[in-house]
């Protein structure tokens, strides 16, 4: 339960929208909370700049996160970046370097400021923490110190586009939410009369973003651009790093607490993509005091325990049921000295058949593996955003579909924490295939819980910046990495491997259903045991925050899950659909600026397990915003298909003022494999 906190050792003034030039003549957007004794001692500043409307889009969390901020003695502004909310100009891409230059001249006007100190720090989450990364490699003299959080330092390998090589199928639902956020106008109460023209301008030059993103399936220079991986030395700033388990997010966190090479903690927690004060699964933390300790020490210089303990305190997840429904994390928090920590060691285990042993066979095997079309149904979402029914229910399901090893029951509880890395000599009889791995964690009931897993397409063994058909026949050699997992297998549980060639409906399927010959002599599994666990009391346990945002809940929202099989075409269809809001936030009114939001979007994905081919993707959604006498709504339909040398995306977008249509446009791209 958040604690309200209603009295602060400073008022504040809350300034709803201010312009900032820049020196090309666009106007950055600019929401702002400034104590108001800054007047009389100016005050450190805390940005944050993303490109989701403060007006209308983040104002359910900014209230009362920068308003705690500010009410301790900072100044706060939250940006629209350029071509967003009521912001001037286009907004293109993502991670553009314009918008990197724009961020460079919104922290020296901030710093510039007479009500500022002149110390500025960046946070955010999700873009917002992509970029405070990025911003902080640019090195801005003002900038003292960044908190990042739900974000990667890896454009390529942890982002919603690519993993492991292999399409992820949120980069069509991402890119449709993105065409449906940037439908909406900026706010006449704020711009005046200009507003219409300049939103048919950004209507007109609107990219087709999910398109965009795939017209790059290897790593060049457009996802190296924005990863900062590329060099770590580049930020020469101290860098708090947040995450969660159930958020896609958390590998980039032991990457930055082993290569960064300044002041650095990290916070790694059970949570889906959202704020810790916030935090789901439970427990939720006190992030905003966490958060408040570091802006003191490093924006105010004053003494405190922001770098005291260890570098990264972890929520360790127990043995516990699958579930679909995972509102609660049982576990502990335990405390390591680095990514890579110094009591971790890698455990290795082999793979006979049916069978994970401590010790190697000299026995020659082989296995065949060529999964089914369906297997995955029982993945969860890729990226948990805190709305029950995105975890993995139980896996025997996928199991079912999937080549299985097992351990013998564990004689003491097993804990792991990191990497986990699976190595096999294999061969392919077509010239493109993926493998993918799941580790889990298997109770004396049968019942099986995903603890993690990796996948990696085989085109990309000599690198991820160049495709090289694999050669029928020839036996190449294969490792792939598991997302990084703090967790702890109880006395009595096995642990399993599951080998698969195929993970639907997160992953987009290769063009031909491959079968892979594993030499199962040459299969090993290297887990990252911690032998001696170092338990700690963790972050501040209690969340608080400001006073919430004033907000009307005028329709609960849900988010419906289903599978339904057709028995006599063999064909799967997995339907989301979030009713009332995209995340289950229901239909709302902001109270003080009269203004209604209302996101329906629903997505159908279908494959004949026979054929990967036949797979199709439906994304419907409606995006409406605005009050009497205003109201916008965009209508949007994307669909995805592919052929053997191909991905055919398709699209149109239908936008009305008043009940008016207004805009109208249509995509259809062929992009190649």
């Amino acid at each position: 339960m958040k604690q309200i906190i209603s009295e602060f050792p400073h008022s504040v003034t809350q300034i709803e929208h201010l312009w900032l030039p820049l020196s090309d003549g666009t106007r950055l957007a600019v929401r702002l909370w400034l104590p108001d004794s800054a007047a009389e001692q100016p005050v450190p500043a805390i940005l944050e700049y993303i490109p989701y409307r403060k007006r209308d889009g983040t104002r359910t969390r900014d209230e009362p996160m920068h308003g705690y901020f500010s009410g301790n003695g900072y100044a706060v502004v939250r940006v629209d970046m350029r071509g967003s909310g009521e912001s001037d100009g286009l907004l293109t891409d993502e991670y553009l370097p314009q918008e990197q230059d724009d961020a460079l001249e919104v922290i020296d006007w901030i710093a510039s400021q007479a009500w500022c100190s002149g110390k500025v720090g960046m946070m955010g989450k999700s873009w917002g923490g992509f970029n405070a990364l990025q911003v902080a490699a640019r090195r801005p003299k003002a900038l003292k110190a960044i908190i990042t959080v739900c974000s990667t330092d890896d454009r390529y390998n942890d982002d919603i586009h690519y993993k492991g090589g292999c399409l992820l199928n949120d980069n069509l639902w991402w890119g449709g939410i993105m065409l449906a956020y940037q439908s909406r106008p900026a706010d006449p109460a704020l711009v005046g009369d200009g507003w219409y023209n300049e939103w048919l301008h950004r209507l007109e030059n609107m990219p087709f973003f999910p398109a965009l993103w795939m017209e790059h399936p290897l790593r060049d220079r457009y996802w190296q651009h924005g990863s900062v991986c590329e060099d770590g030395s580049a930020i020469q700033c101290p860098v708090m790093a947040v995450g969660g388990w159930a958020d896609s997010y958390s590998n980039a966190i032991f990457r930055l607490m082993d290569n960064l090479e300044v002041p650095r903690r990290a916070i790694i927690g059970p949570w889906a993509h959202v704020y810790p004060q916030d935090g789901t699964p439970e427990p939720a933390i006190g992030f905003l005091q966490e958060a408040l300790q570091w802006w003191d020490h490093w924006l105010k210089d004053l003494p405190n325990a922001a770098m005291e303990g260890p570098m990264i305190q972890a929520w360790q997840q127990d043995s516990q049921p699958p579930s679909a429904q995972r509102p609660t994390s049982k576990g502990q928090w335990l405390g390591f000295d680095a990514g890579s920590a110094s009591n971790v060691h890698g455990q290795r285990r082999w793979l006979t058949r049916g069978q994970l042993n401590l010790e190697p066979s000299a026995l020659p095997a082989t296995l065949s593996v060529c999964s089914p079309q369906n297997h995955g149904l029982m993945a969860g979402e890729w990226m948990g955003a805190g709305v029950l029914g995105e975890t993995p229910p139980d896996q025997r399901v996928d199991d079912g579909q999937a080549e299985i090893f097992d351990s013998e029951p564990l004689a003491e509880p097993l804990s792991i924490f990191g990497f986990s890395q699976f190595s096999v000599e294999l061969q392919s009889d077509k010239p493109a295939a993926m493998l993918y791995v799941r580790l889990s964690d298997v109770a004396p009931d049968g019942a099986v819980n995903r603890v993690t897993h990796g996948w990696m397409n085989l085109a990309h063994l000599e690198g991820q910046h160049k495709s090289v058909p694999l050669v029928p026949g020839q036996k190449v050699k294969v490792n792939v990495q598991l997302d990084g997992i703090a967790h702890r297998f109880a006395a009595g549980h096995r642990l399993r491997i599951s080998l698969a060639t195929t993970y639907w409906p997160m992953v987009w399927p290769m063009a031909e259903a491959a079968t892979l010959t594993l030499d199962l002599h040459s299969a090993e599994l290297t887990l990252p045991v911690c032998a001696e666990p170092v338990a700690i009391d963790g972050p501040n346990p209690q969340p608080e925050t400001a006073a919430l945002t004033p907000v009307t809940l005028l329709s609960p929202g849900r988010v419906d899950r289903t599978l339904s099989y057709d028995f006599l075409q063999d064909n799967w269809t997995s339907v989301t659909h979030g009713v009332g809001g995209v995340f289950g936030e229901g239909v709302y009114r902001f109270d003080d600026i009269d203004t209604t939001v209302d996101h329906n979007l629903r997505r159908e994905l279908s494959v004949n397990n026979s054929d990967p081919l036949s797979a199709r993707y439906l994304l419907t959604q409606t995006m409406s915003i605005g009050r009497e006498g205003w109201w916008i709504e965009a209508e949007i339909t994307l669909e995805m298909r592919s052929d053997l040398t191909h991905f055919i995306v398709s699209g149109d977008m239908v936008v009305s003022l008043n009940g008016e249509e207004e805009f109208t446009k249509y995509w259809h791209e062929r992009i190649a494999r």
